[in-house]
C-alpha cells in the first residue's frame, strides 16, 4: 500500500518547519497511522548516525523518534556538510559520494534524483503517511530547474504542501503573500494551507489580515501557532540556542550555577551534544566567539567541527586559543569532542589533504597524542565503559555510556595519556583500525583535567553528565545534586508530547486530514 503524503514548507530557514513535521509526526502517530518524515536534501552539520552505520541529518532523527520508529538514512537521501572553502561534502544514502562547491552540486543534482525517488518509494511502501519538510523556501527560484528540495519534491511526491511562515521576524504577511505570487502555476496550485508560526500576542488583532491574505491568494490559513518553548534538537546553525555568547559581564551565572563556555567556531557541528547540559538547572551553557567574552567558566568544551583545521586556525587568530590555554594553566578543565578532541593534541596530520592543503598543523597541546587524517569517514554506533575515573570523571568510573562517531581522521597516544574508555561493542566497524569490543577510546591526562572523547551524544548518558558536573560543583564548593529519575529520552518523550499538544490544539486538524485524505491531483 503507497502512504499518503503531505509537505511541510516554509517562506524561509528556521520558519519552523522541522518542529512542525515532529508535532505532525507525533499527532498522526497516536491517531494510529505508521508516519516517516522525509526530507530529500538538507543542509546541515547537525548529524546522526543509524544503527547501520549511515549518516542522515539529526532533525530527521528526532522526527522519526517522534513518530516513535527508527531512524533511517531513507528519510534523508542527500545531506550537504559545508566545509572550508565554500564547499560541502554530499552525503548520499548515508554515505560519502563527493564533494563539491556550490556550482559543481548545481550540476551534479538532477544524477541524485533516483536516489531520492528510490528511498521516498521505499519508506511509502511501509508507512501510512509521509511527511514531507522543504528546505529554506520554495521562492528561490534562481533555483527551482531541478529542484529537489521544495516544490521539485513535493511534484515528485505528488504531495499537497503546507506554507509556514514566522512571524517573530517580522512581515509575515509580505513573506506568505510573495512566497506563493513567486511560484509558478503548477507549483502554486499544491499550497493547500497557510500556517503563521511563534505568535506572542492577541490573534484578534491578526485576524483582518488572515482574512485579506485568504482572499488575495485564495488559500485558507489553517492555524495560528503560538510561541512554542519546547527544547529539542535543532537542524543548523540560525539555532536561537547559539545567539548565547555573551561574555561573563553581559550574563550572570546565577549562584548556585555552573558556568560551561563552548567555542563558536565557525564551522561547528553537533552542537546538539549540549542540549542535555541546556536542560540541566544547574548549568549556564555559553557560546564565546571571542577571547573577552571567554570569562573564567567551570568548563571549557571545544566542539566538533566540519573542518578541524580551519577552526583551530580560528582559536588561534581570535586569540581563543591563548585565553583557553591560560584558563587551562590555572586549572579550568578543558572536555573535547570529536574534532575538539583531535585539536587538543600535539598535532594534526593531513598527509591526503582530505581536509586542507597543510599538511600538518600544531594543536593546543592539551593531550599527548596525535590525530592523522584518512581519506574515509568512520560513522558507528558503540557503547563504552568508563576506565579512568580521575580529575574531570572522578566517579565515573565504570559506568557505561553510548552515542556515535563521525569523523575522518584516527588519533593515537604520543606520550602520557591514559584511555578515556573501552569499547564494549556497537555498529559496525566502518573504516576503522582493526579491533572491537575492549579497544580504547578517547584520552585523557593523567591529572584528569584534559580529556577527548569521539563520542557524540555523550551527554545523553543522563547518569555520566550528572556525576561530571557533580565533581565541577564539588570544585566550585558546590553541594551535588542528585541523579535525575529516568534518561534523557524520557525527557524528550515529554517534549515531543508537549509539541503534539500544543500545535494540536491551534492547528485546523479537520481541515489537515481533509487536505491529506482528500488531495486532488493538480491538473
Amino acid at each position: 500500500m503507497t502512504a499518503k503524503r503531505l509537505m511541510i514548507q516554509g517562506t524561509a530557514s528556521s520558519a519552523g518547519k522541522s518542529l512542525l513535521v515532529t508535532a505532525l509526526c507525533r499527532i498522526f502517530r497516536r491517531r494510529g497511522l505508521r508516519v516517516a518524515p522525509f526530507k530529500a536534501q538538507n543542509m546541515s552539520l547537525n548529524s546522526f548516525i543509524t544503527e547501520d552505520g549511515r549518516e542522515m541529518g539529526r532533525a530527521q532523527a528526532v522526527q522519526a523518534e517522534a513518530a516513535g520508529i527508527a531512524p533511517s538514512a531513507l528519510m534523508n537521501p542527500i545531506l550537504l556538510k559545508p566545509e572550508a572553502d565554500q564547499r560541502s561534502q554530499i552525503i548520499v544514502n548515508g554515505r560519502p559520494r563527493a564533494t563539491l562547491t556550490a556550482r559543481e552540486y548545481y550540476r551534479f543534482r538532477p544524477a541524485l534524483r533516483p536516489d531520492v525517488a528510490a528511498a521516498l518509494e521505499q519508506l511509502a511502501a511501509a508507512h501510512d503517511l509521509i511527511l514531507l519538510e522543504g528546505a529554506g523556501s520554495p521562492a528561490e527560484i534562481n533555483l527551482r530547474e531541478n529542484d529537489l528540495a521544495n516544490m521539485g519534491a513535493a511534484a515528485l511526491a505528488d504531495a499537497p504542501v503546507l506554507l509556514v511562515g514566522d512571524i517573530d521576524r517580522g512581515g509575515v504577511f509580505a513573506s506568505l503573500y510573495g512566497t506563493v505570487s513567486l511560484l509558478e502555476a503548477e507549483d502554486r496550485s499544491r499550497i493547500r494551507g497557510l500556517i503563521i508560526n511563534k505568535f506572542r500576542g492577541d490573534r484578534t488583532i491578526l485576524e483582518p489580515g488572515l482574512r485579506r491574505l485568504e482572499d488575495l491568494l485564495g488559500i485558507p490559513f489553517l492555524g495560528v501557532l503560538p510561541w512554542i518553548d519546547v527544547s529539542l534538537d535543532e537542524e543548523d546553525s540560525l539555532s536561537e540556542r547559539l545567539s548565547r555568547d555573551k561574555g561573563a559581564e553581559g550574563k550572570t551565572v546565577p549562584e548556585g550555577c555552573l558556568d560551561i563556555a563552548v567555542p563558536r567556531l565557525p564551522r561547528l557541528a553537533n552542537f546538539t551534544d549540549f542540549a542535555p547540559l541546556d536542560a540541566q538547572r544547574d548549568v549556564v551553557l555559553r557560546y564565546v566567539r571571542e577571547a573577552a567574552a571567554l570569562g573564567h567558566p567551570d568548563l571549557i568544551i571545544l566542539p566538533g567541527s566540519k573542518s578541524t583545521m580551519a577552526d583551530l586556525r580560528f582559536l588561534e587568530e581570535s586569540g581563543l586559543a591563548r585565553a583557553i590555554a591560560a584558563l587551562h594553566g590555572q586549572g579550568t578543565p578543558v572536555l573535547g569532542i570529536c574534532a575538539g578532541f583531535q585539536m587538543m593534541g600535539i598535532s594534526i596530520h593531513d598527509p591526503a589533504g582530505v581536509e586542507s592543503s597543510l599538511p600538518e598543523m600544531p594543536g593546543l597541546g592539551f593531550l599527548e597524542m596525535r590525530t592523522v587524517f584518512v581519506p574515509r569517514k568512520s560513522t558507528r554506533r558503540v557503547r563504552l565503559r568508563i576506565r579512568t575515573a580521575r580529575g574531570l570523571l572522578e566517579g565515573a568510573g565504570g559506568m557505561e555510556i553510548e552515542g556515535y562517531e563521525i569523523h575522518m581522521g584516527h588519533s593515537a597516544p604520543a606520550g602520557s595519556v591514559l584511555p578515556l574508555a573501552e569499547r564494549l561493542g556497537g555498529g559496525e566497524e566502518r573504516d576503522g583500525p582493526a579491533g572491537g569490543e575492549g579497544r580504547p577510546e578517547g584520552m585523557i591526562r593523567c591529572d584528569g583535567l584534559a580529556a577527548g572523547t569521539y563520542l557524540h551524544g555523550i551527554f545523553d548518558n543522563l547518569p555520566f553528565t550528572r556525576t561530571l558536573l557533580n565533581t565541577l560543583r564539588r570544585r566550585k564548593g558546590l553541594a551535588p545534586l542528585p541523579v535525575p529519575p529516568g534518561s534523557y529520552a524520557d525527557l524528550r518523550e515529554a517534549a515531543y508530547a508537549s509539541l503534539a499538544d500544543a500545535v494540536e490544539e491551534h492547528l485546523d486538524m479537520a481541515a489537515l486530514e481533509r487536505i491529506v485524505n482528500g488531495w486532488d491531483k493538480p491538473v
